[in-house]
């Protein structure tokens, strides 16, 4: 059986004041292309299906053309919610989804603690397969869905985690493939996190090991594409670069898995995609930028560029626009080892200023201000704090129970301070 795993779509993302729903469609027709050439059984997708909870009309739209291509292909999908998404926005209509074989779990809650199974009998001769699908969670929620019964065993992430996965019917004598969105790593070591993600290091982590029932856990969250602990334990990672750190990420691409039968394992590797604008940084000084650019070929490029010799200043800005922009290249940012401004203007400093999360400006303004970094526990908490307010989008109180995990939170990282 030859499954398509993705995740981490991001849809109607915007970065640097730039909507990403072009780049998006393009790779969207690039995976339904692969779809054709390669034929998979089933595309799990391992949420953060939208960049937000409340998603612009735009990106509905072009996940509505995804999923209705995918059905008229044939194709399975199973996809689940992530810290982004509201659960309850994406699995609007999932019943009648399921009748075209497009299944979407997107609140633990909603189960009372059982997980949503989609079970095929025998795909391929080998018998039965069953997809479980985890939707992102956190220990409170799970402690809600299971009741009293649970509190003491669902303290921490991979406690609660744990206990749900417990009481599943599991058969591990058959084949079982998880479509996850957790902070999964192998012995507490976390893959170093692009710029566009915004979870607190540390937070929520789960060893790999509490998927050791399943051939394979295809999961969502970090937007890095790797393995965690062994093989078949593997984050898809992000389709495009959506931040300059991300750019150090392996090439982008499909994860492609080929189930055998139980006991055999899968194979795994990784189908490439090209962005239809790729993204580089550029690092030097003036003189070394200037005559890279002045020879360099690129093209449609999202560029990043660091001097490292010089302040900015409205000439450079202008240079280096206009060459960009004969090249139908856009330039993101431009910063230097003595001030960073948005190349063009106040107005577009105002939209990068809009567009970096506020631990970010919090941390630049504390290295202003004393020439070091903040401490860790303060950048920490409010990351986390914003984290929330993302997730559930800007114009939404934060719930009661979010506030419980903020305290909780706070107590980690503050001890006995208040």
């Amino acid at each position: 059986m030859k499954l398509f795993h993705i995740a981490d779509l991001h849809l109607g993302k915007v970065i640097y004041g730039r909507s990403m729903l072009e780049d998006q469609r393009d790779w969207c027709d690039q995976l339904l292309a692969l779809c054709d050439a390669h034929k998979p059984d089933a595309v799990l997708i391992a949420g953060d299906v939208y960049d937000r909870a409340a998603p612009g009309g735009d990106a509905v739209e072009l996940l509505d053309y995804l999923l209705t291509a995918l059905a008229g292909r044939d194709i399975l999908v199973l996809m689940v919610a992530g810290n982004h998404d509201s659960g309850q926005r994406l699995s609007f209509g999932r019943t009648m989804l399921a009748r075209q074989n497009i299944h979407i779990a997107g609140d633990i809650c909603r189960q009372n603690g059982r997980m949503d199974r989609v079970s095929l009998e025998d795909p391929d001769g080998f018998g039965p397969v069953h997809f479980w699908l985890l939707p992102y969670t956190y220990p409170e929620q799970i402690r809600l869905a299971l009741g009293e019964e649970a509190q003491d065993r669902c303290r921490t992430y991979e406690e609660a985690v744990t206990t749900l996965l417990q009481l599943q019917e599991i058969n591990e004598e058959e084949r079982n493939v998880i479509v996850a969105h957790q902070n999964v790593t192998a012995g507490g070591c976390e893959a170093q996190r692009g710029g566009s993600e915004t979870m607190v290091g540390g937070v929520g982590q789960i060893d790999y090991r509490v998927f050791d029932a399943f051939d394979y856990a295809a999961l969502g969250h970090i937007h890095s594409g790797y393995s965690v602990g062994r093989p078949q334990v593997r984050y898809a990672g992000t389709p495009l670069h959506y931040h300059f750190d991300e750019t150090r990420h392996p090439r982008k691409g499909i994860i492609e898995i080929e189930l055998g039968e139980k006991g055999q394992a899968p194979q795994i590797r990784t189908i490439p995609t090209r962005p239809l604008h790729p993204m580089r940084l550029i690092e030097g000084t003036k003189q070394e930028v200037y005559e890279l650019l002045a020879k360099d070929e690129g093209r449609g490029e999202y560029i990043g560029i660091t001097l490292t010799d010089e302040r900015i200043t409205p000439e450079i800005s202008g240079y280096l626009r206009n060459l960009l922009h004969l090249r139908q290249s856009w330039l993101f940012q431009l910063q230097s080892g003595h001030t960073e401004l948005a190349a063009g203007g106040m107005a577009d400093a105002a939209e990068a200023v809009r567009e970096r999360p506020i631990e970010d400006l919090f941390a630049g303004f504390y290295q202003e201000q004393t020439g070091g970094d903040p401490p860790e526990e303060e950048y920490g908490l409010l990351k986390f704090a914003a984290e929330l307010i993302r997730c559930r989008g800007n114009d939404q109180p934060l719930q009661e129970q979010e506030i419980d995990r903020l305290l909780e939170y706070a107590a980690e990282v503050g001890g006995e301070k208040e």
